[in-house]
């Protein structure tokens, strides 16, 4: 019998699973052959605590300390990387913009208007005269997904905790006050099993006999393509509009772009649909001077989302040892280190860790009751 019994090994159930290994026995089973195939490693990996909800970006205003100063051996080399993010506001959401600009400095302190003179400065990419005004946060950072996932598994191990991989549940029942899994990689008893399921986590609770949260699992569409050659785009920031719908940015020697897309779809290994591409292509052209001759590569993710868009987190009250820890929609690598740690003290001292309390990280808010 152990103690916490995990599904899913993507960045939820890996930051979760580094935290309560230090509380007791804990398994982590991912139904992949490798951790983060899905959501994890289809991330924009961006830093901002200008994103979300208030108890998104208290969890991210939370984490940046781990991601900034790790714990000795967690990573190699350093996980953040500067970026920054400008955001740009075309006339007809102007309207929208100094609220958002002031609901954003309450926690990215350094958030600032720039001009549109300024605003080209900062990225010669951006074609005048579609935009009127121009937010600029300097201190969003990229982010090395990789890095970050592989330091939580490999610590998780480090304090005795075991992965298994290639075990999606078959059965999860709950026989004798503990709960079981059947799995293709083997049985599995427990007394708290916590759902990590990214987009299957509804699923996984329909498996166990458990009303599900209402997620919805939603497609983000992303795609590289080339710069012009002898263009320096390097210190280029995450560049896009206040309407969201589109944002770019540098990465590894190209152009990383996507539509904002947010398509629901059910569970699956989403791929990216041409219609969307296109027409991310068409909007980076509209609104800058780069060409796109060809897309080097394409993909998608799945983001999935509650009705209010704030992680579900907690202990389900109808259903004794059962955990939720779902929602994460595309804020869970930037959230991790302090939803992991929030998740880890709900499921043994049920309460909020002090530190991210005093920042507005609140159990209420997070509890799976408050969707029903």
């Amino acid at each position: 019998m152990i103690d916490f019994l995990i599904l899913g090994a993507g960045m939820a159930g890996a930051s979760a699973g580094f935290f309560l290994a230090e509380h007791g026995s804990v398994v982590l089973l991912e139904k992949e052959d490798a951790p983060g195939y899905h959501s994890t490693g289809r991330s924009a990996a961006l830093f901002t605590e200008n994103y979300g909800s208030p108890t998104i970006r208290a969890l991210s205003v939370g984490t940046r300390p781990f991601l900034e100063s790790p714990p000795a051996g967690f990573a190699e080399h350093p996980l953040l990387g500067p970026r920054g993010v400008m955001l740009l506001a075309a006339p007809e959401h102007e309207d929208r913009f100094a609220a958002e600009l002031a609901d954003g400095k309450k926690t990215a302190a350094e958030l600032r208007e720039v001009s549109p003179a300024e605003a080209l400065e900062i990225c010669p990419a951006l074609r005048p005269g579609w935009f009127t005004r121009a937010m600029y946060e300097p201190t969003a950072m990229d982010m090395d997904v990789h890095a970050i996932h592989q330091g939580f598994l490999r610590g998780f191990k480090a304090k005795g905790g075991r992965l298994v991989n290639g075990a999606e549940p078959r059965s999860l029942t709950r026989e004798n006050g503990s709960w079981r899994a059947m799995t293709a990689a083997g049985d599995f008893a427990a007394k708290v099993v916590i759902d990590a399921g990214g987009a299957w986590a509804d699923e996984i609770a329909r498996m166990a006999g458990v009303k599900p949260v209402g997620l919805v699992p939603k497609r983000r569409t992303a795609f590289t393509f080339d710069a012009p050659e002898g263009m320096s785009i390097a210190s280029w920031p995450l560049t896009g509009d206040l309407g969201e719908t589109f944002y770019f940015k540098p990465e590894a020697g190209r152009v990383f772009a996507s539509p904002a897309d947010e398509t629901p779809s059910p569970p699956c290994d989403i791929q990216p649909e041409e219609l969307d591409v296109a027409m991310a292509a068409a909007r980076v052209e509209e609104t800058t001077v780069l060409p796109i001759r060809r897309i080097v590569r394409k993909w998608a993710g799945l983001r999935s989302f509650v009705s209010d868009k704030t992680p579900v987190v907690g202990f389900d009250r109808d259903a004794p040892g059962f955990f939720w820890l779902a929602g994460q929609g595309g804020y869970g690598i930037q959230t991790s280190a302090a939803m992991g740690r929030t998740a880890a003290a709900l499921a043994t001292s049920g309460e909020i860790p002090a530190d991210l309390a005093k920042l507005g990280v609140a159990k209420a808010n997070l509890a799976p009751e408050r969707l029903r």
